[in-house]
């Protein structure tokens, strides 16, 4: 089976991995990271200008046609930094919703300006009561004259505080756990009715509580089909699985490697820790713990390109992420000993991106029950 990437897309990684370790180090990250937003301005703008934002748009859209593929090199690289940037919310998955379901005109309007790095954009999907059910959508949008009005809460809004637009879903018709019914809409964030609560997660994210009051919004605002959007939700948060796994599998090969490369500093009893054999075995572990969940990434990434078995394939990735995953993120804290934990090291940011991770888009118990049913 051949693995080997095209030129394009090597170009791609190679940009993102000089980029990261040449401009993008840990003490400069941490400052973005303890800003109001969450993340550098100057440095999503460069993001846009090196093309990074339009990679997984098509053509016609503005954008440079990229597919799962440079979504997983792309991603990789950002874990591997620590990128604190808004790419998922804003690129992968706000954006994934309009650049399926929006209309030329609604691309003019709402999406050119977010390939462009001009305006920030987040998807309102979640909710207190669902946890992982795509469907449990009590957010309603009732139909009023030529538009609609929305009322509700939305709940752990990534990138939600700082979004100038946000995608939303609401239910325009059935009962709150229907899979019909659901619509998606793209409002203006500062729209009257809609108040935000802002606050920074454990991995020096952002996310915010949104609530809608009588928010209206036109016809012009429905992306898609009324009470048709639940496959294209679910179809954009395949994709934002994907980016995060591949975001891990970046933490897991930087954990690995800093790990081995302290054993080796650290000394004790006159000599390396690596040189434990204890210590070796946990190591190799890591190491191989690294390889399968990267295979399995492969594996995933390679299913959606041929959109054969796709939701067994990410099932699985998302399981060893969340099992095998954080089994190696543990390791590597506890192998640095007490200073694994302190705030001054990365590894420790690592740890609680990865741990993060596994709360995304399902985590792995979740991604347990829903295996057998996509077998």
């Amino acid at each position: 089976m051949d693995f080997s990437i095209s030129e394009d897309q090597s170009m791609l990684q190679d940009s993102v991995a000089r980029f990261i370790q040449d401009e993008y180090d840990f003490d400069s990250r941490q400052e973005a990271a303890a800003t109001d937003t969450g993340f550098s301005a100057d440095r999503w703008r460069e993001f846009a200008e090196l093309g990074w934002t339009a990679v997984p748009f098509s053509e016609e859209d503005g954008g440079l046609d990229g597919g799962a593929v440079e979504l997983m090199l792309l991603m990789e690289q950002f874990g591997r930094g620590l990128v604190v940037e808004p790419y998922l919310p804003c690129i992968v998955l706000a954006g994934g919703v309009l650049k399926r379901l929006a209309t030329e005109d609604q691309k003019a309007t709402w999406l050119a300006d977010i390939i462009g790095g001009e305006k920030l954009a987040a998807l309102a999907y979640a909710e207190p009561q669902a946890r992982y059910d795509l469907n449990d959508v009590a957010v309603t949008a009732s139909a009023d004259g030529d538009g609609y009005v929305l009322n509700g809460h939305k709940t752990v809004v990534l990138n939600g505080g700082s979004a100038d637009t946000l995608v939303v879903s609401a239910r325009t018709s059935g009962e709150r756990q229907d899979a019909e019914g659901i619509s998606l809409f793209v409002v203006d964030a500062s729209s009257a009715g809609i108040k935000r609560k802002a606050y920074p997660t454990v991995d020096a994210r952002q996310a915010a509580e949104i609530h809608f009051e009588q928010v209206r919004v036109g016809a012009d605002q429905l992306l898609g089909a009324a009470g048709e959007g639940l496959a294209t939700l679910k179809a954009v948060i395949d994709d934002a699985t994907i980016a995060v796994c591949a975001e891990a599998v970046g933490i897991m090969q930087v954990l690995n490697y800093k790990t081995l490369e302290y054993s080796k500093q650290r000394v004790q009893f006159g000599v390396p820790i690596a040189s434990f054999q204890a210590l070796q075995h946990r190591m190799v572990e890591m190491f191989m713990i690294y390889e399968q969940t990267r295979s399995l990434l492969l594996h995933a990434v390679m299913t959606e390109e041929a959109d054969a078995g796709a939701d067994a394939a990410l099932h699985a990735l998302k399981i060893q992420i969340g099992t095998e995953g954080r089994k190696l993120g543990e390791e590597a804290v506890q192998l640095h000993g007490g200073m694994g934990v302190t705030w001054e090291l990365d590894v420790a940011h690592y740890f609680k991106r990865l741990t993060m991770i596994d709360t995304l888009f399902g985590n792995a118990d979740h991604h347990i029950e829903q295996y057998p049913l996509a077998v």
